[in-house]
């Protein structure tokens, strides 16, 4: 019951901060950004005592973990790719157009408006 009664209180930190970001709009940006993420990191304090909290953090060291496993493209390959995307994406469009054409024309013929 109590991990409950946590993550309703982080919950309601969330809400705080957010409250008091549009509460505060007469004060500057800088106040208002504060109040936010206070509310934020209170919430993130209160969330990792609990286990379901614990867990959450957890899972996101190891896909920071994974994310630097991962091997990355060179520049070469990512320009290569985005070319042949982009290509792809016109000879498309060019099918596309010319499907729509001829679907226009065969309609034209059929309602017997065809020039």
């Amino acid at each position: 019951m109590t991990e409950k009664i946590k993550l309703v209180i982080a919950l309601l930190l969330v809400a705080a901060g957010v409250a008091g970001f549009y509460l505060l709009a007469d004060q500057a940006l800088v106040v208002r950004i504060l109040a936010f993420l206070a509310g934020i990191v209170f919430a993130l304090l209160v969330l990792k005592t609990t286990v379901t909290g614990q867990d959450a953090f957890s899972f996101a060291r190891e896909a920071v973990v994974e994310t630097r496993k991962v091997v990355w493209p060179s520049r070469k390959e990512t320009i290569q790719t985005t070319a042949a995307v982009f290509g792809l994406v016109i000879v498309m469009a060019i099918f596309l157009w010319i499907v729509d054409v001829g679907f226009m024309w065969a309609v034209k013929q059929l309602m017997g408006r065809g020039a």
